[in-house]
């Protein structure tokens, strides 16, 4: 990792700039201030307050973001709880020049006060710099590839630079992640502090390493996301504050005396054992060292705010001093991560409407980005719907027999009050259960349809995976997460078939209406006429009403237990226009099986779609090889990318650039067009029979980009510096 720091003339006070200058990636802001401490008066988490205001100078969009107390700048490093660094994090979303404007103040309880002039101005106040921003050199799974994670209004969140929509599957547990023997000032209450020594082996030095703090430290966590990410699981949850509650060890504050002391207290640690208002700048640093590699890895990062045991400690379930603090801390700290929600708590069921409204409401002052804002049932939280407040998503508990009603009611009822919910099932009931061990289950049969693919297809976001109390490696004592190597198998395949088969699933609602004879647990969800997803329980033979569809649809059968390609069965293609049976499912499996019925549209089929009678007679318009609208792309060209052959769009072409180093070419293609063959080829020369094209001289990229077509970029994996020429092609080849 290559760091840039750039330092405008003249002292300190008008800040320094660091980070990776790139679009998506963090940019640090850090100011010489005030020295402080941890413990000093004036309080530097309450009675001070750093803003900045980062405005684009082209468009002349702006974010207002939090900063921070830093201590001496390298906290993770030096554990220092003392200094006159003062900072903060953003990620732009634009590349061009920046424009920064400091507004430091100070003043009784001013960082808790949302009023700009609140305070005094003091010491750096009106520092303001520039900054330029390169696009991102990132590809793959990394975040910064694909942009901030964003609520759009729909029932999935999309990524702001890909267009790409989002489905999740990864690890509701351990709840107490963070309670992690490497992170400074963490106890170790009923010896639930976690080593994270059965991944030492994941750990990969080459990527990790600048994650890492004090002389190599994290190894084992870092070690643990990586082994995630390997299963290719993309979301994790954390408690950041479980004081009091289950687990008691995690939490950002200050210790009021030693980690012994707080070992040895009894209950009600909160008053008696940590500072409300100050917090730990070195753990709070480290923390964020997990959350960067996380980014790297593509995942989703979910932050429980508290749980039920607590939800009342601070300020007794009021937003006051106690609990803006906390909101600011989190927000300032990490908020500039690109795919994340707050959870306003977990299990949460004594707060008033009022309190869980304040709540919600000072979140969404202080998120310059305004990630999804999620509440987690122990109360059902109807109350929040709509524009009563300011929650996008919902957090769902319950067990297998009801995920899929409990998830279709959520939507329903969110939608119906003009805010569409984003609604996962982040844990699993009975509690003592939850999803159990392979050793114990090794295929997990009875959970897998009701719960992972019943939330799928009711239209919901995805699943996290909760490993109850009364099992090995349960919810607080795990940190294996290979327990249940071949449940995060079953939830990747999940995830593989909406991508691999760009099913626009953003797009389609549950349509169980439309399916007749699949038995119980049988689900069907649709973008009617176009595309239909059928999960049926056994290998039964169902029928669809396609009354919606016209022409002919394909029929193809995915294993959700043992995933691969798509298979053939019984019956491979049907007509629209009524009800009709899909056959039986292949023979290769007798449990669960899922349908994927899609219209296919055919060159021929185009062809009298876009041409008159007279055009379709000539050849040299309607040919293949025909170029009507001149724009240098062919007939069969404009069918497969999604052209119209009538008008000259040139900006359909696909794109050459050269991308950190490599060739790269970017196109967009139909997902509905049938008898097409892609095939890149890559030479460095135009001779033929030197082309050469697969895994290693090629990498392919791909995300669904719209509800007909996805974007995909192709990567020469030869460095362009280490020939003096490369040639990148792609060819379309249609079936006879």
């Amino acid at each position: 990792m290559v760091f840039v720091t750039v330092r405008e003339p003249g002292a300190h006070q008008n800040g320094v700039v660091s980070g990776e200058l790139k679009k998506w990636h963090r940019v640090s802001v850090t100011f010489d201030g005030p020295f402080s401490s941890e413990t000093a008066t004036p309080n530097p988490f309450r009675d001070y307050r750093l803003n900045v205001t980062f405005t684009h100078w082209e468009s002349g969009r702006s974010f207002l973001v939090p900063g921070f107390f830093a201590a001496d700048g390298h906290a993770a490093e030096t554990g220092a709880d003392a200094g006159d660094q003062w900072r903060v994090h953003f990620a732009p979303d634009a590349t061009g020049e920046w424009i920064y404007l400091a507004s430091f103040r100070s003043g009784p309880d001013v960082a808790t006060n949302l009023a700009p002039e609140a305070g005094t101005p003091v010491s750096f106040d009106g520092a303001t710099g520039r900054f330029t921003i390169a696009p991102t050199d990132k590809t793959g799974r990394d975040h910064r590839a694909k942009g901030r994670l964003q609520y759009v209004g729909r029932h999935h969140l999309r990524f702001a630079e890909t267009g790409e929509y989002f489905l999740k599957a990864g690890a509701d547990s351990p709840e107490n992640l963070l309670a992690y023997a490497d992170f400074d000032d963490t106890p170790n209450v009923g010896g639930a502090r976690k080593t994270w020594s059965p991944h030492a082996a994941h750990y990969q030095p080459t990527e990790a390493a600048p994650y890492t703090w004090r002389g190599g430290r994290g190894t084992n966590l870092l070690g643990a996301l990586k082994y995630l990410a390997d299963q290719g699981m993309n979301a994790f949850s954390f408690l950041t504050f479980s004081v009091d509650g289950d687990d008691k060890n995690v939490f950002p504050h200050r210790l009021t005396g030693s980690v012994a002391a707080f070992e040895a207290a009894g209950n009600n640690r909160w008053d008696t054992q940590l500072h409300h208002d100050r917090f730990d700048v070195s753990k709070m640093e480290q923390w964020d060292r997990i959350f960067d590699y996380g980014d790297h890895l593509g995942f989703y990062l979910h932050f429980k705010m508290m749980e039920t045991e607590n939800e009342l400690k601070m300020d007794g379930g009021n937003l006051g001093v106690e609990r803006a603090l906390y909101y600011r801390e989190l927000i300032a700290r990490y908020g500039h991560h690109l795919a994340l929600n707050w959870n306003l708590g977990e299990e949460i069921d004594s707060a008033t409407t009022a309190q869980k409204k304040a709540w919600s409401q000072h979140i969404h002052d202080l998120d310059p980005y305004h990630h999804l804002q999620v509440i987690h049932n122990g109360a059902n939280h109807f109350d929040l719907l709509g524009s009563a407040s300011k929650v996008t998503g919902f957090s769902l508990q319950t067990g297998p027999a009801t995920v899929f009603s409990s998830t279709l009611t959520y939507l329903h009822r969110s939608a119906t009050s003009g805010v569409p919910w984003v609604v996962a099932n982040d844990e699993q009931n009975p509690a003592n259960d939850g999803i159990i061990t392979d050793a114990e289950d090794f295929y997990h049969d009875s959970v897998r349809g009701p719960i992972l693919w019943g939330n799928l297809l009711a239209g919901g976001a995805g699943i996290e995976t909760y490993f109850g109390y009364s099992h090995p490696q349960n919810d607080l004592n795990a940190q294996d997460w290979n327990s249940r190597s071949n449940w995060w198998n079953q939830c990747r395949y999940a995830l593989e078939f909406f991508r691999q088969h760009a099913v626009p699933f953003w797009a389609m609602t549950n349509r169980d209406d439309l399916l007749t004879g699949g038995g119980s647990g049988a689900h069907c969800l649709a973008q009617t006429g176009r595309v239909y997803v059928v999960y049926l329980p056994a290998p039964v033979q169902a029928s669809l009403n396609l009354a919606a569809a016209a022409g002919s649809l394909t029929v193809d059968w995915f294993d959700p237990r043992r995933g691969g390609a798509l298979q053939t069965g019984a019956v491979s293609r049907v007509s629209g226009g009524g009800v009709v049976s899909l056959g039986l499912p292949p023979a290769t499996s007798t449990n669960d099986w899922v349908a994927l019925v899609r219209a296919r549209e055919t060159f021929a089929g185009w062809r009298n779609r876009w041409f008159s009678p007279g055009q379709l007679a000539d050849p040299d318009i309607s040919g293949p090889e025909a170029d009507p609208d001149g724009d240098g792309l062919g007939n069969a060209v404009e069918f497969a990318l999604g052209g119209d052959p009538l008008v000259a769009e040139p900006e359909k072409r696909p794109l050459a650039a050269i991308e950190g180093g490599h060739l790269t070419l970017t196109y967009r293609r139909r997902t509905d067009a049938e008898g097409v063959t892609w095939v890149a080829e890559v030479a460095d020369t135009l001779n033929a029979g030197l082309w050469q094209s697969g895994g290693p001289h090629l990498t392919e990229e791909a995300w669904v980009e719209s509800e007909y077509g996805e974007r995909v970029r192709l990567r020469d994996n030869t460095p362009v510096s280490w020939g003096w020429r490369r040639f990148l092609r792609l060819r379309v080849i249609m079936a006879p």
